[in-house]
């Protein structure tokens, strides 16, 4: 959902006290840090006891599941923090305590390529204009052929 728009920093963590969070979460209460995070274009998904949020949102269930097996994980209950570049390719997949400065230095040193990606846009198709009937030089020059005979008068 945010690949090309947003990198998503991801914090699985099997409890809400677990420290790690606990630690990212309050370094990103500090407003010179939040601003950071914005600046990065970065989004925080977190899915603490199998409960999933997006920028502090519930995710449904399906969604959080389908967070985590996009991620490949397999089994475990340790604390896993993942930064996803917006090309949707792990940048950093870190076991354990992190802190934000890591996660931000990890972001700078992303190319100039993948910093300077605009998110994609869809540009609706463009309808072609109808032509209009009975105007000369509509469709390849040729008048429009009326759609119904016209009605011939009674003797």
């Amino acid at each position: 959902m945010d690949k090309g728009r947003a990198r998503p920093l991801i914090v699985i963590a099997p409890s809400t006290v677990d420290p790690t969070w606990v630690s990212l979460k309050k370094s990103l209460d500090e407003p010179e840090n939040r601003k950071g995070f914005t600046e990065r274009n970065m989004v925080l998904y977190t899915v603490l006891n199998l409960m999933g949020q997006r920028d502090g949102k519930d995710l449904g269930p399906q969604d959080t599941a389908a967070l985590i097996r996009s991620l490949k994980l397999g089994a475990g209950a340790r604390t896993k923090v993942i930064l996803v570049g917006k090309d949707g390719e792990k940048k950093l997949d870190q076991a354990g305590p992190i802190e934000l400065k890591e996660v931000f230095a990890a972001v700078d040193q992303l190319p100039a390529a993948e910093k300077e990606t605009p998110p994609p846009t869809i540009v609706p198709a463009a309808e072609p204009e109808p032509a209009v009937k009975g105007v000369k030089g509509a469709k390849n020059g040729k008048p429009a052929k009326p759609t119904k005979p016209p009605e011939m008068p009674d003797d």
